[in-house]
């Protein structure tokens, strides 16, 4: 009879904890949610991909893969709540965005960052240049206006003081040393015509999408806060678990030291 009575009673215990246990929140292996990426060509989809997804996934969340030709529809996309993050923008481009499509769309945190470079095409080196050399330009505003802030570090333009670096133009070009040309097209395009030009200008995706070693790089520019990359999301999300998770990978000791491993040659910028 006691061990009936011990036994009863051992069995009302675990049925106390059990029940006890079953309220108790469990985190470590339960799914936080999915967190659907728009992805368009270029380095930084795949480093968060390969960097920062896998991070997310063992706090429990799944990563899904949407992806896009553009930037531009991956923008509409995120806006329009197709999808729930981006990280192929700066901030000057998203500012830009949001101007001019009433975009609600706001940065998470900065990202690695490859620069923008000044790359060889007819001539091979900065001594080359020569009187009316022909360069290729990026033709969307925010890159327009860095590679003509380049063009000012290395030396062979000068732009009028005081102008905004972030919308600065062909016509902010007070001195022109060697009565340079410009012609400002596509910068996916640049690529496929470096041939026609002494020299040409490629933003980090475009370089790293028609695989351009940095290598080849005479000039790279110092990046400005507006020209970092971001993981970007909408004001409305701004503010989830999901997101502040998003933002707590990218600044992780595991990411900085997947960055560290795979950052050959340089190649991403680290922002502070």
């Amino acid at each position: 009879m006691k061990k009936r009575y011990w036994l009863t009673g051992l069995i009302l215990i675990l049925i106390v904890i059990a029940g006890i246990w079953s309220f108790y929140p469990h985190q470590s292996n339960s799914k936080k949610g999915t967190i659907t990426l728009a992805s368009s060509p270029g380095p930084y989809s795949e480093l968060f991909l390969k960097g920062v997804k896998p991070i997310l996934e063992k706090e429990g969340y799944t990563v899904e893969n949407k992806s896009f030709t553009n930037l531009l529809n991956a923008d509409i996309a995120l806006n329009e709540g197709q999808v729930d993050l981006n990280v192929d923008q700066h901030t000057a481009y998203l500012n830009n965005f949001n101007k001019e499509k009433n975009g609600k769309l706001t940065a998470l945190t900065k990202i690695p960052t490859v620069p923008m470079g000044l790359y060889p095409a007819q001539k091979h080196s900065l001594k080359s240049v020569s009187d009316g050399d022909t360069i290729a330009v990026p033709n969307d505003p925010s890159n327009t206006a860095r590679a003509y802030q380049l063009l000012e570090k290395a030396g062979w333009i000068k732009l009028r003081s005081g102008v905004n670096p972030i919308t600065a133009t062909k016509n902010d070009i007070v001195e022109n040393k060697y009565n340079l040309n410009f012609k400002e097209i596509d910068s996916s395009t640049i690529p496929r015509v470096t041939n026609d030009f002494s020299y040409v200008i490629l933003p980090g995706s475009v370089a790293y999408n028609a695989k351009v070693s940095s290598k080849k790089m005479l000039v790279a520019e110092k990046i400005q806060n507006d020209y970092y990359l971001v993981a970007t999301t909408t004001k409305k999300n701004a503010d989830t678990k999901w997101a502040k998770a998003v933002k707590k990978a990218y600044e992780s000791k595991e990411f900085a030291d997947y960055v560290k491993k795979h950052n050959d040659d340089n190649y991403w910028v680290i922002p502070q």
